[in-house]
């Protein structure tokens, strides 16, 4: 489940994090109202679950309230990679002297946690992966030791901080884990980690996934679910307890249990076709679940 940014921003602030001043607007006015209150250039940003709302348009810079609710007029109701935004996080503009970038994942081959950190934050990190790979540092996380100490004095040396950040970083870093860890988690980013002008650290963006199978350890984060910024398909496959995602291709696939699907996706790039989905019925099907016309049974039945 994908969360937006100011709930994202919401949870690392009560794990110690700081964050800038905000609230969350829905129309150009509350937009100006919240822009007088925090008193200083704000910044306007879209809250959609999609990445490279920058790019799009969907976030600006206000010097002033009157600005600030004509740009939340400009980005409500424009529409981001399909989904059209609802709500813009009106907040704080930060004086940037550097920005980085802090990151947990699951790494599948590995199976463990990978810790992702890098001096060049502010764009997505795949870009950085795919051009320049050396300037992201890795750790792996072992899961009977957590993400230790002398990791985070590695990563931050070897992401190229500066020397003066290290162990403001390292505690931005722990907290991170934590989030990733007592979240059920399978993606906390904090992108851009700004070093202000005045020396200190900020959560300029914040990105939290957390895993559906353990939604039902939080209820109070369930409740921020939003199928209408979720694919309807996959919505209503999720409400089906189906696990479905859209591909894009013309071939449909449906199989009994996720690693038949998987091989089923394999063998048909392979002959060359293009998927359209993945779809996994949970392995539960029947060989003798319902008959046909002429009383013969069908291995699946639906509906």
């Amino acid at each position: 489940m994908k969360i937006h940014e100011y709930q994202a921003k919401q949870i690392f602030a009560r794990y110690g994090v700081p964050i800038p001043p905000g609230e969350v607007a829905t129309a150009p006015a509350e937009a100006r109202a919240i822009a007088e209150r925090i008193g200083r250039p704000v910044v306007v940003k879209a809250q959609v679950h999609v990445g490279g709302r920058g790019k799009a348009g969907g976030i600006r810079l206000a010097a002033n309230p009157t600005e600030a609710e004509a740009r939340a007029r400009e980005i409500l109701g424009m529409e981001i990679k399909g989904l059209t935004v609802e709500k813009v996080l009106v907040e704080a503009a930060a004086e940037i002297a550097a920005e980085y970038y802090l990151g947990i994942t699951l790494d599948r081959a590995a199976r463990r946690n990978v810790v992702m950190v890098s001096a060049a934050g502010g764009v997505d990190i795949e870009e950085v992966a795919a051009a320049t790979p050396e300037k992201i540092a890795r750790a792996w996380i072992y899961p009977e030791l957590g993400l230790t100490d002398f990791q985070i004095r590695e990563l931050c040396f070897r992401a190229g901080f500066d020397r003066a950040v290290h162990g403001e970083a390292a505690r931005f870093l722990r907290a991170l884990a934590t989030v990733y860890d007592e979240l059920d988690c399978s993606l906390a980013e904090i992108n851009p980690l700004v070093v202000t002008r005045q020396g200190s650290l900020l959560a300029a963006d914040a990105k939290i996934d957390i895993d559906d199978n353990a939604l039902f350890r939080h209820p109070e984060l369930a409740d921020w679910r939003e199928e209408s910024h979720e694919d309807p398909l996959e919505a209503e496959a999720a409400r089906r307890g189906l696990a479905y995602v859209r591909l894009g291709g013309d071939i449909g696939i449906i199989g009994n249990g996720a690693g038949l699907v998987m091989a089923t996706l394999d063998e048909v790039k392979d002959a060359g076709g293009s998927p359209a989905n993945f779809l996994d019925i949970g392995g539960g099907a029947r060989a003798a679940a319902r008959g046909d016309s002429r009383g013969r049974e069908r291995p699946f039945a639906f509906g």
